[in-house]
């Protein structure tokens, strides 16, 4: 059986307090944390603390404690330092987030093995209130409060399965499907223009499911908008397009042989566990216009930009800010923010980054994932198995190999597109616990562009990361212990 992701039942939720714990220091600065879980599956969730300075003066540092229960751990975190002593957990500030100004956020975050919620918190030594309540908390005047972001994936009973094996049955289906329904391939090749706009819930998302099946999709055709969008007569040529469709499952298919492989625009809460995607003109997956909080998981991605090499990344989060006139739908930005790659495999022949992470994006997480660069082609400047031009994202746990042929300069860069004291772009993000072979050819497993952009939000490369082969060593940028 497939392991299920998201799978707390919104009773659950409302019983579990999911609500977000508001922790307030009365000593100024006043530093307030909201915690909240942006993600849980069966085995464990994610969670989030957003900190708020609601004082006066600067906070110069912070620190979170609290208690997990026993069989709960925290498997991994992001943008703090933990340590921990048995179930008692304690997070303090990086080096780029301690200082918060007057009306100034930041946070932090981590994984979860176990179901178990924190409790005891305190933050700077105060007190948060008696931990995980069991309604909506009411939020102090000036504090920042996080909606949860909680997904569920209930199973649906059978008559909710709506089972299809013809192109005809599979487009009705995507545009009639409704929430908590699953939607089941049979085995076999579907050919056509897959899309839907069907919005599945927090408590009852949408699945599409389907080990053999095939999507291919023979377009484009028609005359495109000048933005991408559902049109009357034009045919995207992507393989599954989720547009306005927030909350959908997919999992077991494949998709191949169209422009682009699968593309979620305004869709969060898009999880992908398991699927194949290879032989596609452009770019593999595509989380687009803020489709934030979002999960590819035990994927295959191999043979990308087959016609457009400089555009054919494995997964690409979020939109260039060139493209935001399209995509920024949030302030103007696309903001595809909290997006976790996990345990995917990447490659060979994927013509430009396996994973590119756009200016605008913040706090996702990419582990445990293996890059095989072999085939890469330094076509628009894509040279590494990761590029990151976001903002909080943690690297961590990931192997990465290159052999020729292919053009490759370094395992992972940064750039700083567009970059502002205000809109770090390419700052504040962390390298730990990965294997880097360079082949030879590789100059650095980690390329930091600019220390210089980054002061207030430096980038850590920790000495965790190891590397073999590179022509240069591990890093350009200091280490840390």
């Amino acid at each position: 059986m497939r392991k299920r992701l998201w799978a707390v039942s919104a009773a659950a939720v409302t019983s579990a307090g999911l609500f977000g714990v508001v922790v307030t220091a009365e000593a100024a600065p006043s530093v307030s944390a909201t915690f909240t879980q942006s993600s849980v599956w069966d085995s464990g969730y994610g969670g989030r603390f957003a900190l708020a300075n609601t004082g006066d003066t600067a906070s110069a540092s912070w620190t979170v404690e609290f208690d997990l229960p026993s069989g709960t751990s925290v498997s991994s975190s992001w943008s703090s330092v933990m340590t921990k002593s048995g179930q008692h957990y304690k997070f303090t500030n990086t080096a780029s987030n301690g200082k918060i100004k007057p009306g100034g956020t930041t946070g932090f975050g981590f994984n979860a093995a176990g179901l178990g919620l924190p409790s005891g918190c305190v933050v700077n030594g105060a007190p948060c209130g008696g931990g995980t309540p069991t309604t909506t908390p009411t939020t102090p005047t000036g504090t920042t409060s996080v909606t949860p972001t909680t997904t569920n994936t209930n199973n649906p009973s059978p008559g909710d399965t709506i089972t299809v094996s013809t192109t005809a049955q599979l487009q009705a289906a995507l545009g009639s499907v409704n929430p908590g329904q699953t939607i089941k391939l049979a085995a076999g090749t579907y050919r056509g223009a897959f899309l839907t706009s069907r919005a599945g819930t927090a408590a009852k998302p949408i699945t599409l499911t389907g080990s053999g099946a095939i999507l291919i999709n023979d377009g484009p055709a028609g005359e495109p908008p000048a933005c991408p969008a559902p049109t009357a007569g034009w045919d995207s040529g992507y393989g599954l397009w989720l547009y306005n469709a927030p909350y959908w499952n997919l999992s077991g298919f494949t998709v191949r042989e169209s422009k682009k492989g699968i593309v979620a625009d305004n869709s969060p809460h898009t999880m992908i566990d398991g699927v194949t995607v290879d032989h596609v003109d452009e770019e593999a997956v595509h989380f687009r216009k803020s489709s934030s909080d979002s999960l590819i998981r035990n994927s295959k991605i191999s043979y990308t930009g087959l016609v457009q090499p400089g555009y054919g990344e494995g997964v690409y989060l979020g939109s260039a800010g060139s493209n935001w006139g399209c995509h920024g739908n949030s302030g103007g930005v696309d903001k595809a923010d909290r997006i976790q790659v996990i345990g995917n495999h990447f490659g060979p022949y994927i013509a430009a980054e396996a994973i590119d992470v756009k200016e605008g994006t913040v706090n996702g997480l990419i582990k445990g994932n293996t890059f095989d660069g072999q085939g890469v082609t330094g076509e628009n400047s894509a040279d590494s198995w990761v590029d990151v031009k976001g903002i909080g994202y943690t690297i961590e746990g990931n192997t990465g190999t290159f052999t020729t042929p292919g053009t490759f300069a370094n395992g992972y860069e940064t750039h700083n597109p567009g970059t502002t004291p205000a809109f770090p772009n390419g700052c504040g993000n962390v390298w730990r616990d990965n294997k880097s072979d360079l082949g030879g050819v590789g100059q650095y497993a980690i390329n930091i562009s600019s220390v210089s952009k980054c002061k207030e939000q430096p980038n850590l490369v920790y000495a965790s990361n190891t590397v073999t082969r590179a022509v240069k060593g591990l890093t350009n940028a200091a280490v840390t212990p």
